[in-house]
C-alpha cells in the first residue's frame, strides 16, 4: 500500500497510475495529514471457468440454514407494502 500526499500524486500521477494498474498496488492520498481519497484497482472479471474452479471452495448454506433464510424471504416479502401502479 501507498501512502502519500495529494500534491506528490498530481506530481507523479502518470506513474502511480501504473503502479495501480500494473502491479495491483493501492494508494492511500492525504491531504494536509488526513486520508482523503483511496485508489485502488478495479477487480478483473472473472472467466466462466475460473468461477467454476472456485464454487466447490465457498461456503453453501446447510439445509438448516437455506430454511431458515427461506423463511425469513417469506416473511420479508409479507411485510412489504403492495407497489402503487396505475396499471392495477
Amino acid at each position: 500500500m501507498i501512502s502519500l500526499s495529494v500534491t506528490e500524486a498530481a506530481r507523479g500521477f502518470s506513474d502511480l497510475i501504473s503502479r495501480i494498474r500494473y502491479h495491483g498496488e493501492t494508494a492511500l492520498l492525504f491531504k494536509g495529514g488526513k486520508l482523503v481519497a483511496k485508489i485502488s484497482p478495479v477487480p478483473k472479471p472473472l472467466t466462466g471457468a475460473e468461477l467454476a474452479e472456485l464454487w466447490p471452495k465457498i461456503h453453501h448454506l446447510s439445509e438448516s440454514e437455506s430454511a431458515s433464510f427461506a423463511k425469513d424471504l417469506a416473511t420479508a416479502r409479507k411485510r412489504l407494502p403492495k407497489p402503487n401502479s396505475p396499471w392495477d
